[in-house]
């Protein structure tokens, strides 16, 4: 019985790691050759000179990568719920010389971010896990510049297909409708829908989505 736990142990822990391998900073290498980070920055339209926040940003992946955009007269905020996942960021950020990034530490219903002080706000892979989304989503409106735009961006397991939205979540997924819905709801208006962005981590089952509304 004894072996049979710590088998089981080294599965879960196993399996743990595998799914939140694309956070960690050993992995963005990897990450980079499917996420066409370059083409999201298309889509969102940040470039030089932009103030952008990254909601969710766990160890810094898609921040760096903001941050090398935006450029010493753009800016970014950072932020995640989880005080070690800030850390760990703020030491990356020294490790790479990049000082037009602030990390917040977030509340689960409320991200922290200035009034009106952005042109977008990313969420990536993090909306599906909010259960505050809607007074997160007014919290973002109220931060983001008039015209300035949210952009979600989740990916969709397609075994979840006409799952309940709680099905879904609980499968750390999200159909892209819900979300519509939402951002209309929250006072957005739908610029740019793209029901296939490629698959997250190359996997045929999971599909990546994404949703562009504007103030």
């Amino acid at each position: 019985m004894k072996a049979y736990n710590i088998v089981l142990f080294l599965f879960i822990l196993l399996g743990f790691q595998i799914t939140n391998a694309q956070y960690k900073a050993y992995d963005w290498e990897e990450r980079d050759t499917w996420m066409k980070v370059s083409e999201i920055f298309e889509i969102a339209g940040i470039e030089l000179g932009s103030i952008v926040a990254d909601i969710g940003c766990h160890e810094g992946y898609l921040s760096i990568h903001i941050s090398k955009e935006v450029g010493e007269t753009g800016k970014v905020f950072s932020v995640d719920v989880r005080k070690d996942r800030l850390e760990k960021l703020n030491k990356y950020l020294v490790e790479r010389n990049l000082k037009n990034v602030t990390t917040i530490l977030g509340d689960y219903d409320n991200p922290k971010l200035p009034d009106e002080s952005l042109d977008v706000a990313i969420i990536l892979d993090t909306y599906h896990e909010m259960e505050d989304y809607i007074k997160i989503l007014k919290h973002v409106k109220k931060a983001i510049k008039p015209k300035g735009k949210v952009v979600v961006i989740e990916k969709f397991k397609q075994h979840m297909l006409n799952k309940s939205r709680n099905q879904q979540t609980e499968a750390h997924t999200l159909a892209m409708h819900y979300v519509k819905d939402e951002l209309i709801d929250s006072g957005f208006r739908i610029k740019t829908e793209i029901k296939d962005f490629g698959r997250w981590k190359n996997e045929k089952d999971k599909r990546i989505w994404i949703l562009v509304g504007e103030k």
